[in-house]
This record gives C-alpha cells, structure tokens and sequence, in this order.
C-alpha cells in the first residue's frame, strides 16, 4: 500500500525526505536508506503504509517496558524497513528486507485492539515504526480519537527528526528507546547512523511521554563499563527515574563476536545504579529483575520467566509512600 510522504521538500530536480536525519535525497524510482521513500509519477511515496509482516500479543515487559501498564499484555505490530543497518539485528529479516506483508486497515486494526482480553493497547515494534510514520501517526491518532485510555508505545531506534517526533509525541503513552551505544564509531561503523540525533530524541521525548531506555551491549564493542556509566550519567542528568535495561548479547544477523559475559553486564548493572534508580538486565536467566522502592526496598514489582506480579496501585510506594517513576 502507497501513501504520500509527510515530512520533505521539492527541491524542484529530487525530493529532501527529511523525516530521519538521514535527509535522503529521493528521485522517481530511487529510494532513500530505508529503502521505502521514493518518488513515484513525481509523487514522494512510502510503499509500507498498512502493510504488517508481523503480529503478536506479548507480555509488555518484553518490549522491555518494566515500567509501564507492567503485567499487562499488548498487541505488537511491524512493518518491514529501517533506517539502520545494526550488523546485529535480531530481526533483520524484516528490517532490511521486504517480506511478505498484510494490508489492516486502521479500522480493522483498533476493533483488534479492543475486542483482546487484557490488551492494554498497541506497540509498534519488530522494525523500526519511525519508518511506519505515516500509518503509525493515522492509528494513533484514530485510537486517541476513539479512546484516549488505551495505550500507544513505540520501540524504536529513536533516528528521528525533531519535527515528525514532536508532531506524533501527543498520542504515544511510552517509548522504549534503543541507545546502541555511547560513541560516534560505533553508532557510524555497526549501526549505519549518528548518535546525536538519538541523545535529542531521548531528551525531547521524556518531556512528553513514558520513557525506558535499552542498550545491548555488545561483547568487544561496547560491553566496557565506562560506556555504560557514560550512558546512566547522561540518562541521570534528564531524570534519575528512567529505567536502563542492559541487555545481554548473541551473535545475531552478521555480528560474530562472543556473548557478552555475564559479569560484565552484572558489574555494569551495578556501576550504573550509582546514578540511575533503575536498572534491569536483559537475556540473563536467574537475574532478579524486580522492582524495589528506592526509598525503603519495598518489592514493587515481582517478575520471574512467565508472570509478573504487581504490588503496587497508582505512583506512590504502599509501604513508604515515596514517588515511583511507574504508571500501572
């Protein structure tokens, strides 16, 4: 399905896609890095709009939001293409690909969305949703428009432009937001992209909206602990409160390197917990992942491999009555 682009320019001999930073320069049958912008009859077109290659009801903790709706299921929905090229994606089969997809309408998508028992919402995950801009901004503001109570989140690589981030921004609940690292070489050599531009995406998005962060570190790239407390010092100076995950890595796609050690995650964890009040680590068995009241040590929140208990109502810790960055 076509739709017309949002965000860029007629630079009267091509077309400025200007919705990532990457700011492709797209001519007739000529696509941008994400390989779904192009011209078209002279018409700036995205080729995604309403296609799905995937689609499940997950449990939202494995977005990873922890802080979020937590026990809650979500149904999770993706499209094909992205605007990196991470050597390390787990799903590359559809971010840098064109698989098979199905046409959902959007009225078809939000009577899904309602008709799911203990569905808090819709995620759009798997690829990059940035890249699903105009049929992700239609549904959610459709789903706002119909019901303001049921949740909209993004899992993204958070390369966006500020414009198309702050025009969605009004109708997304959460965002769970991958920071691949902490240096230009790595964001340049294994991610295809910048750093910058996610740092400000991280910053404009927590003013407005539900934010975790999550970083996989990758074993001899960016698994040092001087780049993850670089991560938590940053995250600590725009709020204390934002929850890290720190996950664990696998060779995956064309990245070849080792697991990351376990220790290193765990002595990483502990490092960045001098500066955030939260952090979690991911695809490591027999972590405790729980969440705990800062102030008292409470138990807030019980998770282990298949459920996840919820011992708390509303923001404030039952046993002390302190602030908790959590919305249940």
């Amino acid at each position: 399905m076509e739709e017309k682009l949002r965000f860029y320019n007629d630079e009267g001999c091509y077309i400025k896609c200007y919705l990532c930073p990457h700011n492709c320069s797209l001519n007739e049958g000529k696509f941008g890095v994400c390989k779904l912008r192009t011209v078209k009859n002279n018409i700036p077109i995205v080729i995604n709009y309403g296609e799905v290659t995937s689609a499940n009801m997950d449990p939202i903790e494995k977005k990873p939001l922890y802080h979020f709706k937590p026990g809650r299921d979500i149904l999770s929905v993706g499209t094909f293409g992205c605007n990196m090229s991470c050597s390390f994606c787990q799903n590359h089969e559809i971010s840098q690909n064109k698989p098979s997809s199905e046409f959902i309408d959007i009225d078809k998508l939000i009577n899904l969305i309602i008709n799911i028992p203990n569905n808090v919402g819709i995620a759009f995950t798997y690829n990059e949703p940035f890249m699903w801009y105009e049929y992700v901004y239609d549904v959610a503001k459709k789903i706002k428009e119909y019901d303001k109570s049921i949740s909209v989140v993004l899992v993204t690589n958070g390369f966006v432009n500020k414009e198309p981030l702050e025009e969605i921004l009004p109708y997304v609940d959460a965002m769970n937001i991958d920071l691949k690292g902490f240096t230009k070489k790595y964001y340049n050599e294994i991610c295809g992209a910048t750093m910058e531009p996610v740092l400000e995406t991280i910053k404009i998005a927590s003013k407005y909206t539900h934010v975790e962060i999550t970083t996989l570190m990758v074993s001899d790239a960016n698994d040092s602990v001087e780049e993850i407390v670089g991560i938590a010092k940053l995250l600590s100076a725009i709020d204390k409160n934002i929850p890290l995950h720190l996950s664990r890595y696998f060779p995956q796609y064309k990245m070849k390197n080792q697991p990351t050690l376990v220790e290193n995650i765990m002595k990483a964890k502990e490092e960045a917990k001098k500066y955030l009040n939260y952090v979690y680590v991911g695809n490591v068995a027999g972590v405790d992942n729980n969440t705990y009241c800062q102030n008292c040590g409470y138990n807030l929140v019980t998770r282990d491999i298949y459920t996840t208990n919820v011992h708390i109502k509303g923001d404030k810790c039952p046993n002390c009555k302190e602030y908790i960055n959590i919305i249940s």
